[in-house]
This record gives structure tokens, sequence and C-alpha cells, in this order.
């Protein structure tokens, strides 16, 4: 199956008319996001890799070309789109990266009816990846050092490339595993899991259970002790941990509740057992708030699955991410509607210390103090550089740390968090108001 039909259908129509009238001059497009959501202070970057791949496979094979038909396009249409591929170059910001409101995540140029076909797999793959990157970011910064954190999304994420991409999005801001098995594999993550409450309730007894789990998995002997009484479960898994001498891969799991007050319940009970070693692990609906409560609540919690709210954004799950036109055939283009104007002119973002931006033109020189956030990562339809999965993963963490670690407080707390702006460049603020003129002129329209 070709890839060019992963898209609206009205990008095909708009290329099938440019490639009609030979309009094959190269169009710059800008993706990036109006507006943050209120209880974001920051965006992560993410979703690049993706967007990789497909342009360097664009192409519409027989069956893309023969449905293509059935819906009335003409032979002509068909030879010239049977005919694309992408041959642009690609600017966007590194994977990890903090990016802020208006900022471009990527910059694409490429003779207009290519670009005009990307727009829809784009802006699909990055602005839910950096939604959830965001989502898993802010959860890392809640836990703080305190607390490992785990991805456990799958089940409820929204189909299998959903819970692919929230594995890794994650793994980008330094969780530390997954439940997803296909996704440890393909990324290079550690697989984690333990039981589920099915497993406690086929055997006789809770301890019978247990006893059976530790002999069979002894070096990750976690075991859930919430499914009747939880501190009766505390100690049970005590006894057989103490019993079968497994304490060095050990833990207890706590999935309901008042986790904190548990927790600290259940440190109590495995010290006084002799077991400072065994860890205690905790899931339940749990996001950056939760996790936030049990670090100032002082919970002694060594790890902690996040799931459903991370794997699906719960309280963002979209951005306002567009993806605009801003030069055709060397000219500078704006959009001027009410509430949704843009700039216009290839972009470049210079970053200053303590994430403080600027947005500006590509060409221009980068402020004194500032360095370039926007890289090449194609040209001439490849990749300027590959990387292998799980490579590209830590790459992207190191890149998140460092950001992360520079970034101010007030756009990083969990609570009314206060996202930065990028100012504009004197640059970029003259070719606006030039390019707005000539529209208002009625030269452009």
């Amino acid at each position: 199956m070709g890839r060019a039909l992963f898209t609206d259908f009205y990008e095909l129509n708009m290329a099938a008319s440019y490639l009609r009238r030979g309009m094959e001059a190269p169009a710059t497009f800008s993706l990036f996001v109006r507006d943050l959501p209120p209880q974001r202070g920051f965006l992560v970057a993410a979703g690049l890799e993706d967007c990789l791949d497909w342009l360097e496979g664009l192409a519409f094979d027989q069956d893309d070309l023969a449905y293509l038909e059935r819906l009335g396009f003409p032979g002509g249409d068909l030879d010239a789109l049977g005919a694309l591929r992408f041959s642009g170059e690609l600017w966007a910001v590194p994977e990890g990266r903090i990016v802020f409101a208006g900022e471009p995540i990527l910059e694409l140029t490429a003779p207009i009816a290519e670009a005009q076909l990307a727009e829809t797999f784009l802006l699909n793959r990055v602005t839910f990846q950096t939604a959830l990157a965001s989502k898993a970011a802010r959860c890392r910064v809640a836990a703080g050092g305190h607390i490992d954190l785990v991805e456990f999304g799958f089940r409820r994420t929204q189909g299998v490339d959903a819970g692919l991409a929230a594995a890794r999005s994650s793994a980008i801001v330094g969780f530390s595993g997954t439940s997803n098995v296909e996704a440890a594999r393909h990324f290079g993550l550690e697989p984690v899991g333990t039981m589920a409450h099915s497993y406690v309730e086929s055997f006789p007894t809770e301890k019978e259970a247990f006893a059976a789990y530790a002999s069979d998995f002894p070096e990750r002997a976690v075991l859930l002790v919430d499914t009747y009484d939880t501190l009766a479960g505390v100690e049970h898994a005590a006894q057989v941990i103490v019993e079968l001498g497994v304490e060095g891969g050990a833990g207890i799991r706590i999935d309901s509740g008042d986790l904190a007050a548990l927790a600290k319940a259940a440190r109590a009970r495995l010290d006084e057992a002799g077991l400072s070693r065994v860890r205690i692990f905790v899931s339940g609906g749990l996001d950056e708030f939760d996790l936030a409560a049990l670090v100032a609540a002082g919970a002694p919690v060594d790890a902690a699955g996040v799931g459903t709210r991370l794997g699906v954004s719960a309280d963002a799950p979209y951005l306002d991410s567009v993806y605009k036109l801003v030069s055709y055939a060397g000219q500078p283009v704006l959009k001027l509607s009410e509430g949704k104007e843009t700039l216009p002119g290839a972009k470049q973002v210079f970053r200053a210390e303590g994430l403080r931006d600027v947005l500006g033109l590509r060409e221009e020189p980068a402020p004194p103090g500032t360095s370039a956030l926007l890289e090449p990562v194609m040209a001439e339809g490849r990749r300027v550089r590959t990387s292998e999965p799980h490579a590209a993963i830590v790459a992207a963490r190191h890149r998140f740390q460092a950001d992360l670690q520079a970034l101010p407080e007030e756009a990083r707390a969990v609570a009314g968090p206060k996202a930065l702006a990028p100012s504009v460049s004197p640059a970029l603020e003259a070719l606006t108001s030039q390019v707005r003129g000539r529209h208002r002129r009625g030269e452009g329209s």
C-alpha cells in the first residue's frame, strides 16, 4: 500500500489542481501550535521520526491510483500523482526540545503539490505525539526524583499506533519502562509488568497466588496486594518473599484506595519484616496531580504506573496545531483572518538562556547569546542523518532533560503554569508589516 492516501481529500484536490496548472514552484509551510491548553506551560516536540519515514516513502501505488480513478480523477491527474515523490527539505525542532506557542515545530519546503499533500500526516503525527510527550513531561516534573515512572496506557489508548506513540513519547521524557511489549521490543525499552487481580482470584488463597508467581518469576516478583484487604495482602506478600528468599527483585503493587496512607503503612510492615529493599509500586488512574500529591504527602512510593490519563492526554487531548503557507515562489505570504493571522517567511527560533526565545527569519543572523532551534533534517527528499530507534529516544531524552533544567519554574509548575512566549525579531516584524500592507492595498489579493 502506498502512503499518499493518508491525507484529507481536499489536499488531493489542491495537489491535482496545482499539477494541472504546472505550479511547481517551492512552497514553505510552517507547522506550529497557536495557543497552549490551559494546563500547559510548555510543549515537548515529538513525532518527527514518523514524519521523516512517511516523507521518504511518499508515493501513490497502483491501488491508490485505481481508487482515485473511481473517484473521478482523470488520467492526466493520475499520471502526475503517480510520478510524485517528496523531493523537498525539512527543518525541524529536534525531538525532546521544549517549545512554546507560535514557534514552528517544523517547516517544510517543496514543490507546492508535494508540500500540500504532507499537511495532514505531519499534523497528525506531530500534534498527537507532542501532546503525549507534554503530558508525560508534566508527570515527570510532578514525580521529580522521588518516583520512577512506567507507561501503562496501552489498553486504553485509542488504537495500537497510539499505544506505540505513548510508550515512545513517555520514554523521551524519562519514563523508565512500558507495559507495551511490542513498543519495548521495537524501541529498545524496558518491558514492565506485575500481575492482575484475576491471577490472585484464580487461586484458592491470596498467599498461594503470591507463592506461585514468586516461584515462577523470582527476579521480578512484584505482587498485587489490594485484591481483598490491602494490608493483609502486604502481610501475605512479606511472608512469601521471606519464605522464598526473593527480596532482591521483589515489590508490592497497590492499585486502589488511599495510596499515600497505604504506602506508608505498607512500608512500615515491610520494614518490620526486614524487607527494606522491597519496592512499593502504585497505579490506578494516576496523573501529574496525583503524583504531586504523593510527593507532597511524603508517600514512600518507589515507582508508579501511569496509564489512561497519559495515553489519551486526558485533560488536553488535542493541540491547536496548524500548517500554514508562509512562502510561495520566493514570495512571503501570510493569512489575515481575524484571530488567525500568520507571520510570513521561513523562520527560525533563536533561543537564549532560560529558554527565552526570539522568533525570526531563517536567514537573519542569530541575536547575540542565542542558538538556532530548528535544524535541517531532510534535503532533496532524504534524511540528513539516520539513527536507530532506541538511540533516537536516548538523544531526545538528553535534550529534554537539558531544556527542562533551564525552564523557569513558572512554566514547569504543575498547577497554574505560565507559559513563556517568544518575542519577534525586528526583521520579522518589518517583513510582516510589509506583506500585510501589500495585501491591504490589494496588491496580493
